[in-house]
């Protein structure tokens, strides 16, 4: 499966898209006034230690205070107890001490970031580990003799007696060889020793390491051997690019290109339709079928239908198809939307256990694609799939959209006929409370046009039973759920 990287750069933001076989398949987006922050190391303060939920709160130096879990303190800091687990999180911190942390997760809604005193530096190849004295393998890379022999370069490249840390192995390292794991090596050395120096001389709360920008980031973490072009829109990032490749990974340095073409290169695989279609509650099937994606705060709900699908043969072969179908395109809706946490599919009911046991491993398949964690469950009774996938950036809709303010997020607003009852129970409170010689009710056009056509009968009793005259008036600027009752 071959694979395109477009990247898209502004003085206000960079976008990146991963497009395979000509389908948009990934799309990240990092603003200049808004850059995430994972992957960053801070010297912070502890400012409050949590004892109920085994963590701590602390200053790094952003708008909120971040999170620190007892399990992400530094192992050397932290052995563990008898039972296994980590001791309580006032044995291990205490208000006002600093420490060294890095973010793993950004801040989300209206949570913190969440940090890790275990810290870890990616380069192409390898993670260090500065704390740590292991040598791990990726878990994707289950040839025992090749992971042995990666094993073996690494520790040729650091030296008899080398007083390091630990490195993991990455799965872009399958095929590496001992040059580029040397390389590896010598660049995440220069990167520590200069955070050593920073974290010595830094202020409190400070910055001691910054991640690269998205770009550059992309072409260490994303770049694979199907990679065959790495297209950049802008030629200062495009020099920075060939100077990143030709330091850190010269076999790719030759398929970087420039892209200096007048029509926008997002538009070149109709991206930009794409990241449109994203946004939507729907995504149409080929086949006539269509998915319903609500994404909330506590999860993500997919839904399957049918819709103008009807097939060829019988009902459960129709529904067999869709499902099929739906699992292939929920697998890039993840991807595309950058979806996690908690995710509820609910595929059409089928009889055959056979068909459910295959559209299971169609949904496995086309999940293995993923560069986020997934775990997937089987189907429930109820005919549910329950998957989480790892989440450590804000989604697509949440790094694009804000909150509806007419509906305050909910995706629905009251009908006109609602609003109009709550006007008729609000001027029997105010005529209730207070004595006035009449009473101008201002709303939007809808609810307006309602009182003098449909309710107009039920606004002339209302004015009989309170004896006083209403009137009425369009205040253009007011939502269909926004209304006054104004005292005359």
């Amino acid at each position: 499966m071959s694979e395109e990287i477009l990247i898209n750069v502004t003085p206000q933001e960079t976008r990146v898209a991963i497009v395979e076989n000509g389908v948009l398949q990934e799309v990240y987006i990092e603003r200049t006034r808004s850059r995430g922050i994972v992957g960053n190391i801070y010297k912070g303060k502890v400012v409050r230690i949590l004892p109920g939920m085994q963590a701590a709160f602390v200053d790094i130096g952003l708008e909120r205070t971040a999170f620190l879990h007892a399990s992400d303190v530094r192992p050397a800091s932290a052995p563990e107890n008898g039972a296994g687990t980590a001791p309580p999180i006032h044995e291990l911190l205490r208000d006002g001490q600093e420490i060294v942390v890095q973010v793993v997760k950004d801040p989300l809604g209206t949570k913190g970031a969440r940090l890790t005193m275990q810290i870890t530096l990616p380069a192409r190849y390898l993670v260090y580990l500065p704390d740590s004295k292991h040598i791990g393998i990726s878990q994707k890379i289950g040839d025992e003799a090749t992971r042995e022999r990666l094993r073996a370069l690494v520790k040729s490249a650091l030296g008899e007696g080398a007083e390091e840390g630990g490195y993991i192995l990455r799965t872009l390292a399958e095929s590496a060889s001992e040059d580029e794991i040397e390389t590896d090596i010598r660049y995440l050395r220069r990167v520590w020793a200069a955070s050593q120096e920073r974290i010595r001389s830094a202020p409190v709360p400070g910055l001691i390491h910054e991640d690269l920008p998205l770009a550059l980031r992309a072409m260490r973490d994303l770049v694979r051997d199907n990679v065959e072009k790495i297209r950049i829109d802008s030629r200062e990032v495009y020099t920075k690019a060939i100077d990143f490749g030709i330091e850190f990974i010269p076999e790719v340095a030759d398929r970087i290109e420039h892209y200096p073409g007048e029509r926008p290169i997002f538009d070149l695989y109709s991206v930009e339709d794409e990241i449109q279609k994203a946004l939507d509650r729907k995504v149409i099937l080929k086949s006539g079928g269509y998915l319903i994606l609500d994404q909330t705060e506590a999860m993500t709900t997919i839904d399957v239908n049918t819709g103008a699908y009807v097939g060829r043969r019988n009902l459960e072969e129709t529904l067999f198809k869709t499902n099929l179908e739906a699992a292939q395109a929920i697998a890039r809706q993840l991807r595309l939307r950058n979806l996690g946490g908690m995710i509820i599919i609910d595929f059409i009911d089928m009889a055959e256990a056979e068909h459910k046991r295959q559209v299971l491993r169609a949904l496995e398949r086309a999940l293995s694609r993923d560069r986020t964690k997934v775990y997937m469950t089987e189907m429930s009774p109820l005919g549910l799939v329950e998957l989480t996938r790892k989440r450590t950036r804000e989604s697509l809709e949440h790094v694009l959209c804000q909150p509806c303010p007419v509906c305050q997020g909910r995706g629905m607003v009251k009908t006109p006929q609602t609003v109009c009852y709550e006007i008729f129970r609000e001027i029997l409170r105010e005529v209730r409370q207070y004595g006035a010689d009449q009473y101008l009710v201002l709303a939007s056009q809808a609810v307006i046009d309602l009182l003098l056509d449909e309710e107009a009968g039920s606004l002339v009793k209302l004015q009989e039973f309170i004896g006083k005259p209403v009137q009425l008036k369009v205040e253009p600027l007011y939502t269909q759920e926004q209304y006054d009752v104004v005292l005359v």
